[in-house]
Formats: C-alpha cells, sequence, structure tokens
C-alpha cells in the first residue's frame, strides 16, 4: 500500500522552496495531459538487472513495481542519463541536465528511483526546514505532551536495536560508513573511526549515557523512548529512580509520531548509523535544539564512572 506524501507532511512547506505537487494530484490534473501513456520514459542512470534487456526495469521488485501500479503507469522505453548527476549545487551539471533534456521536449522525467544521493549530504541538512509535519501530526504530538508530559521537560532517546539491526552492525568493521554514519563521523570518516557500540550500544552504555545527560539538564521530568524492538523501559525506570524521570514509550508504536515528538524534546540521544535518528537530528539542528549520539564522541573511561 502506498501512502500519500500529505498522510503526514505539508506540501505547504515544501512550497516554500520549490514548486510541488503531489503525485496523487498530478495524475488527476496535468499528468494525463503533459505525460500521456505513450511518452512515459523510465530514467536510470544505467540498464537495471530485470525481464527485459536493455531497460531501466523501473516496475521490477518492491517497492517499484507497486509504486508505479498505484497510479495505473506503465512505461514504453527507458532512458539512460548517465554519466550526469544528482549535484544540484554544480551549476555547470544543472546546465548538462537542462541541456539534454529540455522541458519543452521532456516535460516529465520518471526517476527509478529518489534522485538524491544517500545519506544526505551535508550540505542539503539546512533544507530539512521545509519538510515539515502536517497539522495532523502536530496535534497529535501537542496532545500526546499534553496528555503524557506535562509540567516539565523530556530527554528523548532512540534505541535501534532489532535484530536486523543487529545483522546490519556485524558490518561495521568493513562499512565505515554505514548507512547515516556519515552524520557522526564524517563522509571520509575524518572524525574517526565507526565502533561497534556506536552503531548498538549495549545496555548499560546507554543508561550510563543517560545518567550523564540528565545529570547536566535542568528540569527533566521525563524520559520518552522510542524503538523499532526493545524499548528498555523497566531497566531505565529501575536505573534512573534517584532522577525522579518516569519512563515513556507510545503506546501502540508509530514511527512517525515517534519522530514528530522527539524532534520536540530538550535533549536528544540518537544512533549514529540509523537514518531514523538523522532525521529527528536534521529537524532538530534547523530548529536549534540539542541533541548527541549513543558513544559518540568516544569517551575515555573513568574508574569511578557509576552505572
Amino acid at each position: 500500500m502506498q501512502v500519500p506524501f500529505d498522510t503526514y507532511f505539508s506540501v505547504k512547506g515544501l512550497s516554500e522552496y520549490h514548486k510541488v505537487i503531489t503525485m496523487e494530484d498530478f495524475m488527476k490534473t496535468i499528468g494525463p495531459s503533459i505525460w500521456p501513456p505513450d511518452r512515459r520514459i523510465a530514467f536510470c542512470y544505467t540498464q537495471r538487472t530485470g525481464e527485459i534487456e536493455l531497460s531501466c526495469n523501473a516496475k521490477s521488485g518492491n517497492p517499484f513495481g507497486p509504486f508505479w501500479d498505484t497510479f495505473n503507469i506503465d512505461f514504453v522505453g527507458s532512458e539512460f542519463y548517465g554519466p550526469l548527476n544528482y549535484d544540484a549545487h554544480n551549476s555547470v551539471m544543472i546546465e548538462k541536465w537542462t541541456t539534454k533534456y529540455p522541458p519543452d521536449q521532456w516535460p516529465v522525467l520518471a526517476f527509478t528511483g529518489a534522485p538524491a544521493s544517500f545519506p544526505v549530504q551535508s550540505e542539503n541538512f539546512h533544507l530539512h526546514k521545509y519538510l515539515k509535519w502536517n497539522d495532523v501530526m502536530t496535534n497529535k504530538s501537542k496532545q500526546y505532551l499534553k496528555k503524557n508530559m506535562s509540567g516539565g521537560g523530556f530527554l528523548g532517546i532512540h534505541l535501534r536495536n532489532g535484530q536486523d539491526w543487529v545483522r546490519a552492525c556485524q558490518h561495521v568493521k568493513d562499512s565505515s560508513l554505514l548507512f547515516a554514519a556519515p552524520q557522526c563521523v564524517g563522509y571520509k570518516n575524518e572524525r574517526g573511526p565507526l565502533t561497534m557500540s556506536m552503531c548498538i550500544p549495549q545496555g548499560p552504555e546507554i543508561i550510563r549515557q543517560v545518567k550523564r545527560a540528565l545529570k547536566k539538564l535542568d528540569d527533566i521530568k521525563y524520559v520518552f523512548v522510542a524503538s523499532d524492538a526493545n524499548h528498555m523501559i523497566d531497566e531505565l525506570n529501575t536505573s534512573l529512580q534517584r532522577f525522579d524521570v518516569k519512563v515513556l514509550r507510545l503506546q501502540p508504536g508509530n514511527p512517525h509520531l515517534d519522530l514528530a515528538i522527539l524532534a520536540q524534546a530538550n535533549y536528544f540521544i540518537g544512533n549514529c548509523v540509523s537514518s531514523f535518528s538523522a532525521f529527528v537530528k536534521r529537524e532538530r539542528d534547523v530548529r536549534g535544539l540539542p541533541s548527541e549520539f549513543w558513544s559518540f564522541p568516544q569517551r575515555k573511561k573513568t574508574k569511578h564512572e557509576e552505572l
């Protein structure tokens, strides 16, 4: 099932940066006239593996096929745009795109994947200010805070610890730029190596870091936990008794609402490698809110550091 963009986010917010329209509105209004079925060409850098040779195979696999099928779109051909790339900060590259694909001849560029690099490049972090939650999500997050966390500030933490993540973290040694790790170690590891504890910190490490954060923060009454698996509610409640804080999580789970709530925390601790944490960090950065990451930067261990 494909979920419309405006289910969670504000189209108006993006419009502050550039002209935008949802896919649903595009296909209902202008799409059929400027992009008729016999002109629907799929764009890809080079040919992709699939049923058809020398093709983008734009509908091969999931989520590609289901996405285009949602809008009843089939492609009549493929266009390989390599060696062009997505560097929108390069004026020469932009000129090459407009020269090769003038809008009067190519009114629609339909890419097989998102036309952007992963992870997000640092020069684009500031653009997150235009990616805003819609009114429904904003109200849901405010209502949750009002109902469950009134009368004090809160520390938000993200624990990525499901079995799929445990397996992914086994690649830390040979994938020093795993997923969103560049947000911590840099795009060339210039800020240090990626470690296992940065990818999947253990319980004692998490508790120590939460305690350090609570010691330096004022008027924190709650700890809000977002996780894909183990929220560590009991462990945190037991270990944080002397701080007089209440540990909370969403019931039932809702990842998008987790994101919206974490963005409003007085302080946030996230996972260096997780793109979920990276989303929260970018939103907080553009709002001027403080954050840190598990086990980064590395601390010198002290004999007297309390659990």
